[in-house]
């Protein structure tokens, strides 16, 4: 196994040194590495830092209020807002976040054939490579990294930030870690493997 997969964490406290041009996109080219269904490569990243992610704070602050407020995109996940709210703050503390979007995507409402949903559903896996991909080379680079996916709290907002492109997917805050958690508990191979054979 390779060692960024053992020592990987999710990162939600960051020092104020930002990550450097070279690392971040040494991080996004190995997201861009990822394998993709029938090589669709289904992302685009969206780089912020300074002024444009505190715009995104911003953004994610007015989403959550939206859903405080009686607007919910997520209505059955009101009980979630709170981890939400942390989550805006620790998008504040990071050096840089990376927004991912799916330019090949269809909006969450959107009324989709069958054929049209296993490409949606094949596109969603390759993002899901391409967002591992970025957390273990953001280790190999001495960097710490969360993989976000409270941004669809503030799905409407984030998605009219300038630059992005296609339906947001996910996001990644990046920079030095100034925290260094312990490995959570995993499920035991024996109870989640089964061997069939003949």
């Amino acid at each position: 196994m390779i060692p960024e997969i053992q020592s990987r964490r999710s990162i939600r406290q960051f020092t104020d040194q930002p990550a450097s041009r070279q690392q971040i996109l040494a991080v996004l080219e190995a997201g861009n590495r990822a394998p993709s269904a029938k090589n669709r490569q289904p992302w685009r990243f969206l780089v912020l830092t300074g002024k444009a992610k505190s715009e995104a704070v911003a953004a994610m602050r007015r989403g959550i209020e939206r859903e405080r407020g009686g607007e919910a995109l997520l209505p059955g996940s009101a009980r979630h807002l709170a981890g939400a709210e942390y989550t805006a703050r620790i998008m504040e503390q990071a050096p840089a976040v990376v927004l991912i979007s799916n330019p090949l995507g269809t909006p969450l409402d959107a009324q989709l054939s069958p054929e049209e949903r296993v490409y949606e559903l094949a596109n969603l896996q390759s993002l899901g490579a391409c967002v591992q991909n970025i957390c273990l080379e953001a280790e190999a680079q001495g960097l710490g990294s969360l993989w976000i996916c409270d941004i669809f709290f503030a799905y409407q907002e984030l998605s009219r930030l300038d630059g992005m492109e296609g339906e947001l997917a996910a996001a990644v805050a990046l920079g030095y870690a100034a925290e260094h958690p312990a490995a959570r508990p995993r499920k035991k191979l024996e109870d989640i493997v089964e061997w069939r054979e003949g």
